[in-house]
């Protein structure tokens, strides 16, 4: 059976994301899509979405912060969906993000912490701890 060359692609972009999600330290880390939200929210997974920008420095000291913490906790069952700032315009509004920088945790459907341009470690360290101790 020939694969079409949309298959090909989306095969392609999905091993680029899951090799990015692996460098970032946890292979549960990906490009937001509405589907890995609603598996997410269906399972009652502990979600963190991650309003990225490639251009801003926030986000910069947040993926370093971030990288740092699942290295730390390699067994952690927190999801990271990373929501594009430039270009998911729909799901920044959607989850009321005023900017790139903004860190949201859900459990299920359920919001339990909300922040922007955070980038004090202890902070963002203590907010997922939390959520790791809840699940």
């Amino acid at each position: 059976m020939k694969k079409s060359i949309q298959t090909i692609f989306m095969t392609f972009v999905f091993g680029l994301f899951f090799n990015a999600a692996h460098a970032m330290g946890s292979a549960e880390s990906m490009a937001f899509t509405e589907q890995a939200w609603k598996e997410a929210q269906r399972q009652n997974q502990v979600t963190l979405l991650i309003v990225h920008a490639d251009w801003c420095p926030t986000c910069k000291a947040q993926h370093k912060i971030l990288s740092s913490y699942f290295q730390e906790n390699p067994n952690s069952k927190i999801n990271q969906l990373i929501i594009d700032f430039d270009t998911q315009k729909d799901w920044v509004t959607h989850f009321k993000a005023p900017r790139q920088s903004t860190l949201v945790l859900y459990e299920g459907d359920k919001q339990i912490w909300f922040s922007v341009a955070e980038t004090r470690k202890d902070t963002i360290f203590k907010a997922l701890k939390n959520a790791e101790n809840a699940m």
